[in-house]
């Protein structure tokens, strides 16, 4: 019959500080990463619903075009005239002609404001603009 020590079971340790720094660490990265990429997505723009809508999805060159309920036109965080939005998609779409553009129009803005951005996009090269709606409940 074995009879414990209790030397044996004092002499056991195990350190949870390295863990406990890796996953603070790992917990900061993600933070920060899902951050940074919903930033242009979380504008105040109430998006109408749609019952066919595709999940929003950050494609990686893809340039987000928002139209707030006002009719101004928002690209990363800053209001554009319709002049400089041309010129920067037609720039994008001449050195990708892949370019996807996705066009956030706010649900209570008059469809006038969405449909100039859509004709800016096409002016400037852009095959299939997309229209960002989110799912009916």
């Amino acid at each position: 019959m074995m009879i414990r020590s209790d030397d044996v079971e004092s002499s056991i340790h195990i350190d949870f500080v390295p863990m406990a720094d890796v996953l603070f660490n790992l917990l900061i990265f993600f933070l920060l990463a899902t951050t940074i990429a919903q930033v242009e997505r979380e504008m105040n723009v109430v998006l109408p619903f749609a019952k066919t809508s595709g999940p929003i999805s950050a494609a990686l060159r893809e340039i987000v075009i928002n139209v707030d309920a006002a009719g101004e036109i928002v690209v990363a965080g800053r209001k554009m005239p319709a002049e400089e939005l041309q010129t920067m998609v037609h720039d994008a779409a001449a050195a990708n002609p892949e370019q996807k553009v996705a066009v956030r129009g706010d649900r209570t803005t008059a469809y006038a404001n969405v449909v100039r951005v859509l004709d800016i996009c096409k002016a400037a090269g852009i095959q299939e603009p997309f229209l960002d709606t989110v799912p009916a409940e």
